[in-house]
């Protein structure tokens, strides 16, 4: 284990095996680093949890992140809260906010991922496969990709959107349901429940 010259590493964090940190960079409590390679200026939030990971310069990680086996975090990418990760190439100033799954994936660089989204990589054969996501992908809050597949640079992918087809560069993808909206449905349901008791009540 080794710590470079003006990082700060604060109480109850976990450094083990082959840990390094480098300069200038800042583990919060309650932190668990095992055999990761963390950067210069890298900033590790609270509670975050890495494992056999590599977090390049001026990236920042957490609260509550966990990177799993194979993950690299490229310069200055943003990995937020309750995001998890594995076997994933996550690439320079990308940003995955919260509540995200990557897994077995290659994200380019400058990508937004969306609060929500989700790689299915492991299918029914019992067999990974990979997403491929390109540089400057806007990805869309509650968007699903269903391996393999990939996404082509500039792209943008509608919320709520499961992806299961090849996305050109720039193009927008939309994978949803169609909206139906039933006019005073609310009055016909109370109207059965008002219909139901009476009957009860008449038993």
């Amino acid at each position: 284990m080794d710590v470079g010259p003006g990082s700060v590493i604060y109480p109850n964090v976990f450094l083990r095996g082959q840990t390094k940190v480098g300069s200038f960079s800042v583990v919060e409590s309650h932190s668990f680093i095992s055999d990761s390679l963390i950067g210069d200026s890298v900033q590790i939030r609270a509670g975050s949890y890495l494992e056999r990971a590599q977090v390049h310069n001026k990236a920042s990680v957490g609260p509550y992140a966990r990177l799993r086996p194979e993950t690299q975090i490229g310069e200055e990418a943003h990995v937020g809260n309750f995001v998890e990760m594995k076997k994933v190439r996550f690439g320079k100033k990308s940003k995955a906010g919260h509540l995200t799954y990557l897994g077995d994936a290659e994200i380019g660089e400058e990508v937004n991922v969306g609060c929500g989204t989700i790689t299915c990589n492991y299918a029914v054969d019992k067999k990974k496969y990979v997403t491929k996501i390109g540089d400057r992908v806007f990805i869309g809050s509650d968007s699903q990709f269903v391996a393999p597949v990939q996404v082509g640079d500039d792209a943008i992918i509608a919320s709520g959107s499961t992806i299961t087809e090849d996305v050109p560069d720039r193009a927008l993808a939309i994978a949803r349901g169609k909206q139906y909206n039933k006019e005073n449905y609310a009055d016909e349901v109370k109207r059965r429940q008002e219909q139901h008791s009476s009957e009860e009540k008449s038993e």
